[in-house]
Protein backbone atom coordinates (compact mmCIF):
# COMPACT_ATOMS: atom_id res chain seq x y z
CA UNK A 1 0.00 0.00 0.00
CA UNK A 2 1.92 2.19 0.90
CA UNK A 3 4.43 1.44 -2.39
CA UNK A 4 1.08 2.56 -4.73
CA UNK A 5 1.06 5.78 -1.91
CA UNK A 6 4.67 6.64 -3.67
CA UNK A 7 4.17 5.82 -6.97
CA UNK A 8 1.07 8.12 -7.02
CA UNK A 9 3.02 11.03 -5.28
CA UNK A 10 6.31 10.45 -7.71
CA UNK A 11 3.70 10.28 -10.28
CA UNK A 12 2.25 13.61 -9.18
CA UNK A 13 5.28 15.30 -8.72
CA UNK A 14 6.26 14.38 -11.85
CA UNK A 15 3.19 15.46 -13.53
CA UNK A 16 3.82 19.21 -11.45
CA UNK A 17 7.48 19.26 -12.93
CA UNK A 18 6.27 18.60 -16.41
CA UNK A 19 3.24 21.19 -16.11
CA UNK A 20 5.60 23.60 -15.14
CA UNK A 21 8.51 23.33 -17.59
CA UNK A 22 5.54 23.30 -19.85
CA UNK A 23 4.63 26.70 -18.75
CA UNK A 24 7.88 27.93 -18.48
CA UNK A 25 9.18 26.64 -22.13
CA UNK A 26 5.67 27.75 -23.60
CA UNK A 27 6.23 31.44 -21.85
CA UNK A 28 9.40 31.71 -22.98
CA UNK A 29 8.28 30.63 -26.27
CA UNK A 30 5.22 32.93 -27.07
CA UNK A 31 7.67 36.26 -24.70
CA UNK A 32 11.02 37.41 -25.44
CA UNK A 33 12.10 37.53 -21.39
CA UNK A 34 14.85 39.61 -20.04
CA UNK A 35 15.86 40.29 -16.51
CA UNK A 36 18.48 43.13 -18.29
CA UNK A 37 15.62 45.78 -17.82
CA UNK A 38 15.96 49.23 -16.44
CA UNK A 39 13.53 52.07 -15.59
CA UNK A 40 15.04 55.49 -17.05
CA UNK A 41 13.91 59.47 -17.50
CA UNK A 42 13.66 61.22 -20.42
CA UNK A 43 14.56 63.79 -18.20
CA UNK A 44 17.13 64.12 -15.92
CA UNK A 45 18.73 67.45 -16.21
CA UNK A 46 22.01 68.18 -14.67
CA UNK A 47 21.84 71.68 -14.01
CA UNK A 48 25.17 74.52 -14.13
CA UNK A 49 25.80 77.80 -13.98
CA UNK A 50 26.96 79.75 -16.92
CA UNK A 51 29.19 82.20 -14.95
CA UNK A 52 31.59 81.00 -12.58
CA UNK A 53 31.73 82.21 -8.74
CA UNK A 54 31.31 81.93 -5.62
CA UNK A 55 27.54 80.07 -4.48
CA UNK A 56 26.11 82.21 -2.01
CA UNK A 57 23.02 80.59 -1.47
CA UNK A 58 20.89 76.76 -2.27
CA UNK A 59 17.49 76.57 -1.78
CA UNK A 60 16.59 72.87 -2.22
CA UNK A 61 17.99 69.41 -0.73
CA UNK A 62 17.84 66.03 -2.43
CA UNK A 63 14.22 64.37 -2.50
CA UNK A 64 12.76 67.90 -2.50
CA UNK A 65 9.45 68.56 -4.55
CA UNK A 66 10.57 71.47 -7.52
CA UNK A 67 8.36 73.69 -9.79
CA UNK A 68 9.41 74.79 -13.15
CA UNK A 69 10.81 78.01 -13.08
CA UNK A 70 11.72 77.93 -9.04
CA UNK A 71 14.84 79.36 -7.98
CA UNK A 72 17.74 76.59 -7.03
CA UNK A 73 21.20 78.68 -5.79
CA UNK A 74 22.85 81.71 -6.26
CA UNK A 75 25.94 83.54 -7.23
CA UNK A 76 27.51 86.30 -5.64
CA UNK A 77 26.97 88.99 -8.28
CA UNK A 78 28.26 91.67 -6.78
CA UNK A 79 31.74 91.96 -8.94
CA UNK A 80 29.82 92.09 -11.88
CA UNK A 81 27.36 94.87 -10.15
CA UNK A 82 30.33 96.73 -9.45
CA UNK A 83 31.62 96.58 -13.22
CA UNK A 84 27.88 97.29 -14.31
CA UNK A 85 28.17 100.26 -12.51
CA UNK A 86 31.09 101.66 -13.66
CA UNK A 87 30.20 100.90 -17.54
CA UNK A 88 26.90 103.34 -16.97
CA UNK A 89 28.73 105.89 -15.29
CA UNK A 90 31.39 105.99 -18.30
CA UNK A 91 28.04 106.00 -20.77
CA UNK A 92 26.29 108.29 -19.05
CA UNK A 93 29.75 110.98 -19.14
CA UNK A 94 30.08 109.63 -22.65
CA UNK A 95 26.16 110.81 -23.54
CA UNK A 96 26.48 114.15 -21.97
CA UNK A 97 30.36 114.86 -24.08
CA UNK A 98 28.25 113.69 -27.10
CA UNK A 99 24.97 116.21 -26.60
CA UNK A 100 27.72 118.90 -25.53
CA UNK A 101 28.99 118.36 -28.90
CA UNK A 102 26.02 118.47 -30.98
CA UNK A 103 24.66 121.45 -28.91
CA UNK A 104 28.60 123.42 -30.40
CA UNK A 105 27.35 122.00 -34.16
CA UNK A 106 24.42 123.50 -34.22
CA UNK A 107 25.52 126.83 -32.95
CA UNK A 108 28.09 126.59 -35.40
CA UNK A 109 25.87 125.54 -38.22
CA UNK A 110 23.43 128.71 -37.14
CA UNK A 111 26.58 131.22 -37.07
CA UNK A 112 27.68 129.31 -40.72
CA UNK A 113 24.57 129.81 -42.13
CA UNK A 114 24.41 133.51 -40.77
CA UNK A 115 27.97 134.35 -42.10
CA UNK A 116 27.06 132.77 -45.24
CA UNK A 117 24.32 134.40 -45.92
CA UNK A 118 25.48 137.91 -44.55
CA UNK A 119 28.41 138.06 -47.02
CA UNK A 120 26.60 136.85 -49.54
CA UNK A 121 24.05 140.01 -49.44
CA UNK A 122 27.21 142.13 -48.89
CA UNK A 123 28.81 140.85 -52.00
CA UNK A 124 25.87 141.16 -53.89
CA UNK A 125 25.30 144.69 -52.33
CA UNK A 126 28.41 146.34 -52.83
CA UNK A 127 28.58 144.55 -56.96
CA UNK A 128 25.73 146.26 -57.59
CA UNK A 129 27.02 149.61 -55.67
CA UNK A 130 29.98 149.07 -58.05
CA UNK A 131 27.90 148.94 -60.97
CA UNK A 132 26.33 152.24 -60.40
CA UNK A 133 29.20 154.25 -59.27
CA UNK A 134 30.95 152.45 -63.05
CA UNK A 135 28.04 154.04 -64.69
CA UNK A 136 28.27 157.88 -62.80
CA UNK A 137 31.96 157.78 -63.36
CA UNK A 138 31.64 156.69 -66.85
CA UNK A 139 29.10 159.43 -67.52
CA UNK A 140 30.83 162.20 -65.47
CA UNK A 141 33.96 161.82 -68.14
CA UNK A 142 31.44 161.98 -71.19
CA UNK A 143 30.45 165.51 -69.03
CA UNK A 144 33.99 166.25 -68.52
CA UNK A 145 35.08 165.69 -71.87
CA UNK A 146 32.62 168.18 -73.13
CA UNK A 147 33.32 170.84 -70.72
CA UNK A 148 37.30 170.59 -71.59
CA UNK A 149 36.26 171.12 -75.27
CA UNK A 150 33.84 174.03 -74.04
CA UNK A 151 36.77 175.02 -72.03
CA UNK A 152 38.88 175.36 -75.06
CA UNK A 153 36.66 177.05 -76.81
CA UNK A 154 35.33 179.96 -74.68
CA UNK A 155 39.12 180.84 -73.80
CA UNK A 156 39.79 181.16 -77.71
CA UNK A 157 37.00 183.31 -77.50
CA UNK A 158 37.86 185.20 -74.30
CA UNK A 159 41.11 185.89 -75.66
CA UNK A 160 39.37 187.55 -79.03
CA UNK A 161 37.15 189.53 -76.78
CA UNK A 162 34.23 187.68 -77.92
CA UNK A 163 32.57 186.63 -74.49
CA UNK A 164 33.01 188.21 -70.69
CA UNK A 165 35.98 186.95 -68.74
CA UNK A 166 33.28 185.07 -66.23
CA UNK A 167 31.37 182.99 -69.04
CA UNK A 168 34.85 181.75 -69.13
CA UNK A 169 35.35 181.16 -65.30
CA UNK A 170 32.29 179.66 -65.00
CA UNK A 171 33.11 177.29 -67.80
CA UNK A 172 36.35 176.62 -65.84
CA UNK A 173 35.05 176.05 -62.32
CA UNK A 174 32.68 173.34 -63.66
CA UNK A 175 35.21 171.74 -65.12
CA UNK A 176 37.35 171.49 -62.04
CA UNK A 177 34.64 170.31 -59.96
CA UNK A 178 33.61 167.44 -62.42
CA UNK A 179 37.24 166.50 -62.58
CA UNK A 180 36.85 166.44 -58.35
CA UNK A 181 33.81 164.48 -58.71
CA UNK A 182 35.19 162.15 -60.64
CA UNK A 183 38.44 161.27 -58.13
CA UNK A 184 36.18 161.40 -55.57
CA UNK A 185 33.92 158.77 -57.15
CA UNK A 186 36.98 156.63 -57.81
CA UNK A 187 38.26 156.79 -54.63
CA UNK A 188 34.39 155.25 -53.52
CA UNK A 189 35.31 152.60 -56.36
CA UNK A 190 38.43 151.27 -55.19
CA UNK A 191 36.48 151.47 -51.37
CA UNK A 192 33.94 149.34 -52.77
CA UNK A 193 36.51 146.57 -54.37
CA UNK A 194 38.05 146.52 -51.13
CA UNK A 195 34.93 145.93 -49.37
CA UNK A 196 34.01 143.14 -51.95
CA UNK A 197 37.49 141.78 -50.79
CA UNK A 198 36.70 141.82 -47.65
CA UNK A 199 32.89 139.93 -47.53
CA UNK A 200 34.62 137.58 -50.20
CA UNK A 201 37.33 137.07 -47.47
CA UNK A 202 34.48 136.64 -44.99
CA UNK A 203 32.47 133.67 -46.79
CA UNK A 204 35.38 131.89 -47.49
CA UNK A 205 35.83 131.78 -43.76
CA UNK A 206 32.81 130.89 -43.02
CA UNK A 207 33.62 127.38 -44.59
CA UNK A 208 36.47 127.06 -41.62
CA UNK A 209 33.16 126.94 -39.45
CA UNK A 210 32.46 124.08 -41.77
CA UNK A 211 35.22 121.91 -41.63
CA UNK A 212 34.66 122.47 -37.43
CA UNK A 213 31.24 121.06 -38.19
CA UNK A 214 32.81 118.01 -40.29
CA UNK A 215 35.52 117.35 -37.08
CA UNK A 216 32.64 117.73 -34.44
CA UNK A 217 30.45 114.81 -36.51
CA UNK A 218 33.38 112.56 -36.83
CA UNK A 219 34.06 113.02 -33.06
CA UNK A 220 30.11 112.59 -32.52
CA UNK A 221 30.12 109.60 -34.88
CA UNK A 222 33.86 108.26 -32.39
CA UNK A 223 32.05 108.91 -29.83
CA UNK A 224 28.36 107.16 -30.43
CA UNK A 225 30.20 104.10 -31.24
CA UNK A 226 32.30 103.79 -28.26
CA UNK A 227 28.89 104.65 -26.27
CA UNK A 228 27.40 101.59 -28.46
CA UNK A 229 30.47 99.48 -27.18
CA UNK A 230 30.08 99.91 -23.89
CA UNK A 231 26.18 99.41 -24.28
CA UNK A 232 27.09 95.54 -25.80
CA UNK A 233 29.70 95.41 -22.34
CA UNK A 234 26.59 96.44 -19.96
CA UNK A 235 24.19 93.93 -21.89
CA UNK A 236 26.87 91.14 -21.73
CA UNK A 237 26.98 91.89 -17.78
CA UNK A 238 23.53 92.41 -17.39
CA UNK A 239 23.15 88.30 -19.27
CA UNK A 240 25.70 87.52 -17.13
CA UNK A 241 23.93 89.24 -13.42
CA UNK A 242 21.16 87.01 -14.83
CA UNK A 243 23.20 83.97 -15.18
CA UNK A 244 24.26 84.07 -11.00
CA UNK A 245 20.58 83.14 -10.64
CA UNK A 246 19.78 79.18 -11.29
CA UNK A 247 15.97 78.12 -11.68
CA UNK A 248 14.47 74.66 -12.59
CA UNK A 249 13.57 73.76 -16.12
CA UNK A 250 10.73 71.37 -14.87
CA UNK A 251 8.83 70.15 -12.21
CA UNK A 252 10.70 67.27 -10.72
CA UNK A 253 12.27 66.22 -7.63
CA UNK A 254 16.09 66.72 -6.86
CA UNK A 255 17.64 63.72 -7.58
CA UNK A 256 21.54 65.00 -6.41
CA UNK A 257 22.86 67.96 -5.16
CA UNK A 258 26.47 68.38 -5.65
CA UNK A 259 27.93 70.14 -3.40
CA UNK A 260 26.18 72.78 -0.11
CA UNK A 261 26.93 76.20 -0.59
CA UNK A 262 28.99 78.96 0.21
CA UNK A 263 31.60 77.43 -2.51
CA UNK A 264 33.22 78.86 -5.48
CA UNK A 265 32.54 76.91 -8.94
CA UNK A 266 33.66 77.25 -12.36
CA UNK A 267 31.33 77.65 -14.79
CA UNK A 268 29.11 74.47 -16.21
CA UNK A 269 30.30 72.57 -12.93
CA UNK A 270 27.58 70.30 -11.93
CA UNK A 271 24.61 71.91 -9.02
CA UNK A 272 21.84 69.67 -9.10
CA UNK A 273 20.67 66.95 -10.89
CA UNK A 274 16.42 67.21 -11.17
CA UNK A 275 14.66 63.76 -12.23
CA UNK A 276 11.16 64.33 -14.03
CA UNK A 277 8.82 61.22 -12.47
CA UNK A 278 6.34 61.51 -15.20
CA UNK A 279 8.88 60.89 -18.17
CA UNK A 280 9.79 57.44 -16.86
CA UNK A 281 10.23 54.62 -19.26
CA UNK A 282 11.72 51.07 -19.47
CA UNK A 283 14.90 50.25 -21.36
CA UNK A 284 15.88 46.22 -22.52
CA UNK A 285 19.27 44.83 -23.65
CA UNK A 286 17.74 42.12 -25.15
CA UNK A 287 20.06 39.34 -26.71
CA UNK A 288 20.03 38.85 -30.37
CA UNK A 289 18.54 35.03 -30.20
CA UNK A 290 15.59 36.63 -28.82
CA UNK A 291 14.18 39.00 -31.47
CA UNK A 292 12.84 36.69 -33.27
CA UNK A 293 8.92 38.06 -33.21
CA UNK A 294 9.79 41.59 -31.31
CA UNK A 295 8.60 44.27 -32.93
CA UNK A 296 6.97 47.48 -31.96
CA UNK A 297 3.70 47.89 -31.03
CA UNK A 298 4.16 44.63 -29.05
CA UNK A 299 3.03 44.22 -25.39
CA UNK A 300 5.57 44.03 -22.83
CA UNK A 301 4.71 43.09 -19.02
CA UNK A 302 7.49 44.29 -16.83
CA UNK A 303 8.26 43.14 -13.12
CA UNK A 304 10.15 45.75 -11.10
CA UNK A 305 12.73 44.04 -8.61
CA UNK A 306 11.74 46.85 -6.14
CA UNK A 307 7.58 46.57 -6.44
CA UNK A 308 7.43 43.15 -5.60
CA UNK A 309 3.08 43.26 -6.02
CA UNK A 310 2.61 45.03 -8.89
CA UNK A 311 2.98 44.07 -12.65
CA UNK A 312 3.23 46.83 -15.06
CA UNK A 313 2.36 47.20 -18.39
CA UNK A 314 3.66 48.56 -21.48
CA UNK A 315 4.52 48.70 -25.39
CA UNK A 316 7.32 48.33 -27.60
CA UNK A 317 8.13 52.04 -28.74
CA UNK A 318 11.59 51.49 -30.70
CA UNK A 319 14.22 48.73 -31.63
CA UNK A 320 17.97 49.95 -31.94
CA UNK A 321 18.75 49.75 -35.50
CA UNK A 322 22.29 48.49 -34.57
CA UNK A 323 23.69 46.74 -31.42
CA UNK A 324 24.73 48.09 -28.40
CA UNK A 325 28.17 47.09 -28.72
CA UNK A 326 28.08 48.96 -32.01
CA UNK A 327 29.55 52.14 -30.25
CA UNK A 328 31.93 50.39 -27.70
CA UNK A 329 34.94 52.50 -26.73
CA UNK A 330 37.15 49.17 -27.60
CA UNK A 331 35.70 47.83 -31.00
CA UNK A 332 36.41 44.42 -31.36
CA UNK A 333 39.27 43.52 -33.56
CA UNK A 334 38.92 40.32 -36.16
CA UNK A 335 41.31 41.44 -38.76
CA UNK A 336 43.79 39.02 -36.81
CA UNK A 337 41.32 36.16 -37.53
CA UNK A 338 40.83 35.44 -33.98
CA UNK A 339 36.97 35.54 -33.64
CA UNK A 340 34.97 34.50 -30.75
CA UNK A 341 31.62 34.86 -31.35
CA UNK A 342 29.23 37.01 -28.77
CA UNK A 343 26.17 37.14 -28.29
CA UNK A 344 24.91 40.83 -29.25
CA UNK A 345 21.99 42.87 -27.46
CA UNK A 346 19.77 45.48 -28.88
CA UNK A 347 18.63 48.47 -26.95
CA UNK A 348 14.51 48.58 -26.96
CA UNK A 349 12.72 51.04 -25.84
CA UNK A 350 9.08 50.57 -23.93
CA UNK A 351 6.29 52.90 -23.26
CA UNK A 352 4.72 52.61 -19.93
CA UNK A 353 1.05 52.45 -19.14
CA UNK A 354 1.96 53.66 -15.40
CA UNK A 355 4.36 54.74 -13.97
CA UNK A 356 3.19 55.26 -10.53
CA UNK A 357 6.00 54.40 -7.50
CA UNK A 358 9.13 54.07 -10.04
CA UNK A 359 11.88 55.51 -9.72
CA UNK A 360 15.15 56.16 -12.74
CA UNK A 361 17.75 53.13 -12.39
CA UNK A 362 15.57 50.91 -11.09
CA UNK A 363 15.70 46.74 -12.05
CA UNK A 364 13.58 45.08 -14.10
CA UNK A 365 12.53 42.21 -15.75
CA UNK A 366 10.03 42.09 -18.64
CA UNK A 367 8.43 40.27 -20.94
CA UNK A 368 7.66 41.19 -24.20
CA UNK A 369 4.96 39.31 -26.45
CA UNK A 370 5.99 37.92 -29.36
CA UNK A 371 2.63 38.25 -30.72
CA UNK A 372 1.59 41.47 -32.70
CA UNK A 373 -0.49 44.13 -30.09
CA UNK A 374 -4.19 43.43 -30.03
CA UNK A 375 -6.71 46.13 -28.67
CA UNK A 376 -6.95 43.84 -26.14
CA UNK A 377 -4.50 43.95 -24.65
Amino acid sequence: MSKKIGSIILFIFALGVAVTGYRYISYRMQNAVSDAAFIKSDELPILSFKVGGKVVKMTKEENSAVKKGELLAIIDDSDFQTTKSKLIYQKDALKKNIEAMKLKKDRLFLTLKLQSSISQTDISALRAKKEALQYRIKATQAKLSKLQKDSIRYANMLSNNLIAKSTYENIDTQTKATKDNISAMQKELKAVNESISKAKLAHKLSFVNQKQIEELDKSIQSLQDKSKSLQKAIDALKLKISYTKLYSPIDGIVAKKFFDAPKVVSKGSPVYAIANPNKLYCEVLLSEKKLKGVKVGNRVTISVDAIEDKKYRGVVKSISPVSASTFSLVPRDIASGEFTKLDQRFKIRIKMDDTENLRSGMGATVAISRRARDNGH
